[in-house]
């Protein structure tokens, strides 16, 4: 995984601190006993993940390789193994 972009995009990070925010909010609230805070938590976590969909239609994801680029990838990686 090294080698690609995965996860290292606005989006994804946007959407991850988002969630883990609404996490937070979470378990802060059901400690203390209180339904309407977890459940504003919970929105938040699902607003996170929205958050990172919107962003990636939004071109602020990782771009999908081509059909050629994984070929490419694949042969390079098969290239390294024979040696």
């Amino acid at each position: 995984m090294a080698g690609t972009s995965h996860g290292h995009t606005p989006a994804a990070w946007t959407g991850a601190i988002i969630t883990l925010i609404g996490f937070c909010v979470a378990g802060v609230f059901m400690v203390a006993a209180n339904p309407l805070g977890f459940w504003v938590g919970v929105a938040v976590i699902f607003g996170g993940g929205l958050v990172g969909l919107a962003m990636r239609a939004a071109g602020l994801g990782a771009q999908k390789e081509s059909a050629e680029m994984v070929e490419a990838r694949a042969s390079a990686g098969r290239a390294q193994t024979s040696h």
